[in-house]
């Protein structure tokens, strides 16, 4: 897994802080691959040729533009990558919530009488982007069946532990940076992303069909 930190240049950050719109831009766009990366993970599957990364992208971007002297406020300074992933992520929230609300709910009504436990957004991407690499079984009834079982597994994972997993392993953010997300210490982050890929490689493994690895 490539560690994807980039480094804030301190005269970038000190020429942004003083008003350089273009200081400004730089230190934004160094960080344009990693907001993709994560665009694209959380991104829901049915948006997908709706919704392009690039676009949320440069929403985030003109967030950021009008929130720049916001960020250099704050007293105790947010990692300049971290603040635009939030950003981000309220982004995909609205986004779904505008093409999905009625989706989801009916989602939701549709599940009751199975009584499964609905997936949560990160069970949902997770799923997405372990299914989309496996070839899976021969037949679409057998195909279904094991993405019905992936998708259950997943769900009952601990989320924390399913949310250290999609940070570092698909999203590659840093032990460092996971662990301010999650609202832990590095070292509990390190050992709850350890135990979600044990047992994520533990359920891939129990299940017939090519579900067998894990890859970001």
């Amino acid at each position: 897994m490539v560690e994807g930190q980039s480094e804030v240049d301190p005269l970038l950050a000190r020429a942004a802080a003083a008003g350089d719109t273009k200081a400004w831009g730089a230190l934004l766009t160094g960080h344009e691959d990693r907001l993709l990366r994560m665009i694209e993970f959380r991104l829901d599957p049915r948006l997908r040729g709706r919704v392009e990364a690039a676009d949320v992208v440069q929403e985030v971007y003109l967030q950021a533009a009008d929130h720049r002297e916001d960020y250099f406020r704050q007293s105790a300074a947010v990692p300049l990558f971290l603040w635009l992933r939030g950003i981000a992520g309220n982004k995909l929230l609205e986004i779904h919530r505008n093409h999905l609300g009625a989706q989801l709910r009916d989602a939701g009504r549709e599940q009751a009488p199975r009584r499964r436990a609905s997936p949560d957004a990160t069970s949902v991407s997770l799923f997405a982007q372990i299914a989309g690499h496996s070839a899976g079984p021969g037949t679409a009834a057998a195909g279904a069946e094991l993405r019905l079982r992936l998708e259950d597994a997943l769900v009952a994972m601990d989320p924390i532990d399913r949310e250290a997993l999609a940070l570092r392993h698909f999203e590659q953010l840093t032990y460092g940076e996971a662990a301010e997300v999650l609202g832990i210490t590095e070292d509990a982050a390190a050992k709850r992303y350890v135990r979600a890929l044990r047992r994520l490689k533990d359920i891939l493994a129990a299940m017939p069909g090519g579900l067998s690895e894990v890859r970001p």
